[in-house]
């Protein structure tokens, strides 16, 4: 099967300012980044997400951060939208749901956005997001070869990106390991519900990188989500062929690749 790639090396000039938005399961995060730096203006501000989670009560999420992050008065409101979502993405519609209704499978989310918006909008899978963040203002700039990015925190998102160019919806989280998916093994929270010390921990996520290396022979590769800052007390206990970073952006990463993802639309 052939995938669509997307090139993310370069960021065309005159752009200015795009919003990023990063929808969760519990918070829906958005800011105005900066597009030659990649930082927000003015900080990132989050809303609860819908307790329903269906597409409808999301988007109305949405259209009030925005109206929120007007009130900043930064005069950049009338920006493009990148939004990041917890799904499979293709061609702007939503081929699966993780901790979100069943009313976003097979929906045109993009355009369905634009619509509700009154804006241009592009969609990205919330790790693709946090890849293409990492790779073009992280820790991952300019690296080249084979860069895999992987967020852990409620389950594992993973970005692949070759040569600058990304991967789309390259879902590893569910490889399985052990007659188990890697994810409820090896993510952030199942550290956390399982008690594991920091030890056990690093030999669950040793397992599960030393055969996603075997798979794919990264070149880098990046570790985010919010565990990221943690990383001193799992990374030393690691060892793999290629390098093993933390990443940079932390938990604003979806909400910067969101934003770039916009520099598309």
């Amino acid at each position: 099967m052939t995938r669509s790639s997307t090139a993310i090396t370069d960021v065309p000039s005159g752009l200015g300012f795009r919003i990023g938005i990063d929808v969760g399961g519990t918070w829906i995060k958005g800011a105005i980044i900066s597009m030659s730096s990649g930082t927000p203006v003015g900080g990132v501000r989050q809303l609860r997400t819908p307790a329903s989670g269906t597409v409808d009560a999301v988007a109305d999420t949405l259209s009030r951060l925005i109206d929120e992050l007007g009130s900043e008065s930064l005069g950049h409101t009338d920006s493009a939208v990148g939004v990041a979502i917890p799904s499979v993405v293709q061609h702007g519609v939503a081929l699966s749901a993780a901790n979100m209704d069943d009313s976003w499978i097979g929906l045109d989310v993009q355009a369905y956005l634009r619509e509700r918006l009154g804006r241009p909008v592009c969609v990205v899978n919330d790790a693709d997001a946090a890849g293409m963040a990492e790779t073009h203002y992280g820790v991952g700039k300019d690296k080249h070869g084979v860069v895999l990015v992987l967020t852990l925190g409620t389950g594992i998102g993973s970005a692949l990106i070759v040569d600058g160019k990304l991967v789309p919806n390259f879902e590893l989280g569910h490889l399985e390991i052990d007659g188990c998916k890697a994810e409820s093994r090896a993510s952030a929270i199942a550290r956390e519900n399982e008690g594991l010390s920091w030890m056990e921990y690093a030999d669950r996520l040793q397992q599960y990188l030393s055969h996603v290396e075997f798979l794919f022979s990264p070149d880098l590769i990046i570790l985010g989500g919010g565990i990221s800052a943690c990383s001193n007390e799992y990374l030393p206990h690691l060892s793999l062929r290629a390098p093993v970073i933390p990443a940079s952006l932390e938990n604003s990463a979806g909400v910067v690749g969101a934003a770039l993802q916009a520099t598309t639309s």
